[in-house]
Formats: structure tokens, sequence, C-alpha cells
């Protein structure tokens, strides 16, 4: 019996030497990190300094919940909303625009230009974008609206690029064929195609842009993290929990929409 049991076990893979290597390889990249930055793990968790951290977590709470404050908190909410869903948009629309050159639908040069543009774009972060726009267009949300557009753009453009690249030629080719223009084409073949995937790459691209839109005022971007910079660089704890806790409502406010919003569509 034992011996039938032996014949039906898969014999046993030979290891991996190539993983173990990749695996001390990682780990020794790790320790080499620590050890260069001198970055001393033992003061962190010292009893010192989790007494200072306990104390500074504690300067948090209670929350201010006065009424004018959370009004002030609301609006904050509103404004980086509002900055996320501009850049959102106006990254959709840039994006679709470069789309269509970057999948080599205009022949091989505006193709390589496309996707330099693309890469130019999505290759900058969005904090060194807002610092540009910044200076560019002054403090306040429309400098943060810019700087999400652009990087979303590069991100938005590849991913719809990649999605037309993907999509089966036929329907298109056969629309042509019988005679529909170029435009007509693509709209009535192509586009309900890849419409899914780009509206989910875009939901999911506004979610983190809501997150983003907040570390923006840290750079004077406006909203809720212009706020939260504002009163931490003045000590002022309680108010920047009731800001952190906006910023937490407002992500997950979202985070539900574009759920529904993709279980209903489908995408």
């Amino acid at each position: 019996m034992n011996g039938h049991l032996a014949k039906a076990l898969p014999p046993r893979p030979a290891p991996c030497w190539r993983c173990r290597i990749v695996l001390v390889a990682v780990l020794a990249a790790i320790v080499a990190s620590f050890a260069w930055l001198g970055l001393d793990l033992s003061a962190l968790v010292s009893a010192e300094s989790m007494g200072h951290m306990g104390r500074f977590v504690a300067e948090f709470f209670p929350p201010d919940l006065s009424p004018d404050f959370l009004a002030r908190t609301a609006q904050g909410a509103l404004q980086t909303l509002a900055v996320s869903a501009l850049g959102t948009v106006l990254a959709m629309a840039a994006g679709a625009m470069l789309a269509l050159p970057a999948s080599g639908r205009a022949g091989w040069p505006a193709q390589q230009a496309a996707r330099f543009v693309l890469n130019l774009l999505r290759s900058v972060p969005e904090l060194v974008w807002a610092a540009l726009m910044v200076l560019a267009a002054g403090i306040g949300p429309f400098a943060g609206a810019l700087a999400l557009s652009l990087h979303t753009t590069g991100v938005l453009g590849r991913l719809f690029a990649e999605a037309l690249e993907n999509a089966p030629p036929a329907p298109e080719r056969a629309l042509r064929e019988a005679g529909a223009g170029r435009i007509a084409a693509f709209g009535y073949a192509s586009l309900p195609l890849v419409a899914p995937q780009w509206l989910a790459y875009s939901l999911y691209r506004w979610e983190m842009n809501i997150r983003m839109a907040a570390v923006l005022g840290f750079v004077g971007g406006g909203g809720l993290g212009q706020m939260l910079y504002f009163h931490l660089s003045i000590f002022q704890q309680a108010q920047s929990m009731t800001v952190l806790l906006g910023m937490f409502a407002l992500v997950a406010l979202v985070d539900g929409a574009s759920g529904w919003v993709r279980r209903r569509w489908g995408a």
C-alpha cells in the first residue's frame, strides 16, 4: 500500500537555487541599506522615544469639532474633491487624444512622438508638477488641478493606448470595408470595446488623485492638504486631526462611489 502511494505522489521539485540567491541578495541589500543610512532602530523603540511619540499622538485628541472649523474642513474637502475631479477629467480628455496616435493609428512617427510625450508627463511626479504649476499659475487649487492633469494624462494615455492596441481590429475593419469613415468606424466598433476599460482606469486614477490632491496642498495646491500643512506648522494638532478625519471620510466616500459606478456600468 505504501509503495503504491509513493508511486502516486509527484516527484519532489528540484531546489530553486536562483530563488534562494535572489532572496539572499534582497536581504543583503536591506541590511546594507540600514548600515549605510545609519538607521538606529534601537533608538526608535526606546522607552524615551516611545514616550515622546505617545505624547505627540495624544495631542491630536480630542479633534476640534467646533461648527466653524467643521464648516472650514467641509469647504476644504469640497475643494480637494473639485481639484481631483477636474484634474482627472482633463487628463481623460488629453489622454484619449494622445492614445490614438500612441496606439499606432497615425503612423510610426506620430506613435513615437505621442509615446515620448506620455512618458515625459508620467515620469515627473505630481509634487514636482505642482511645484512648477505654483510658480506658473500661483498658489491655489488651479495649480493642483493642473499638476494632477499633467501626470494623470501620461498614465491614462498609456493605459488607453494599450487598451486600443489589444482591441480586436476585425469590427472596425469590417465597417471601413463597408464604406464607413475612419471616425465613424472607430466610434461604432473600437470605442465601445475599450470604453469599459477606459472608464475603469479613469475611476481608479480618480481614487488615487483624491489622495494626491490632499498631498499637493503641502506645496500650495489648496484643499485639505493646505489646511493640514498650515495647522501642523503652528502646532494645532487638534485642528490637524479634524482635517485628517475629513481626508479619511472623503477618500472613503469616493471609493464607495467609484465602486458603485464600476458595478453599475460593468467597468
